[in-house]
């Protein structure tokens, strides 16, 4: 969604406060005696500025790719937990692993580690994929900037 700052109505000043409002009425500006001076010409931008550049688009991208992966992780293995242990009772309580453990209790315990798992992963694609994309857009706005104070 854009913003036009040109407005839809010409503008009419609120009346002074000891005269009444009165009623609308369309008036075109007068022409000036003096003519308006030609705009200056500035050289074309080099490319688009970075409000409508494709980085967003693929910085966006990363992100969302990082908070599935991420989310999807511990998600994934909890909801497997609570599968089996809705459809799978005697597997879960029944079956022992090493030191006598019920399996259960066992992929009970590895939640955290899993947990733990997800946070890394988190970490290690954002500072794979999302930082040097945010980075690079960051660099690209301080240039516009500074090319936009220069002019």
């Amino acid at each position: 969604m854009s913003y036009d700052p040109s407005p839809s109505y010409p503008h009419r000043p609120p009346p002074p406060p000891n005269q009444p409002p009165q009623p609308y009425q369309h008036q075109r500006p007068s022409p000036s005696p003096h003519p308006a001076p030609a705009p200056a010409h500035h050289r074309p931008p080099r490319r688009t500025p970075l409000g409508h550049h494709s980085d967003l688009r693929v910085l966006r991208t990363a992100y969302r790719w990082q908070r599935r992966t991420a989310t999807l992780t511990a998600l994934g293995y909890f909801t497997l937990f609570l599968i089996l242990s809705a459809y799978a009772p005697g597997f879960m309580t029944a079956t022992t692993l090493a030191g006598g453990l019920p399996t259960g209790l066992l992929l009970a315990l590895l939640q955290l580690p899993v947990t733990w798992l997800a946070i890394a992963l988190y970490e290690h694609t954002a500072r794979r994929h999302v930082d040097p994309l945010a980075d690079r857009i960051r660099k690209e706005a301080e240039l516009d900037a500074r090319r936009g104070a220069g002019r």
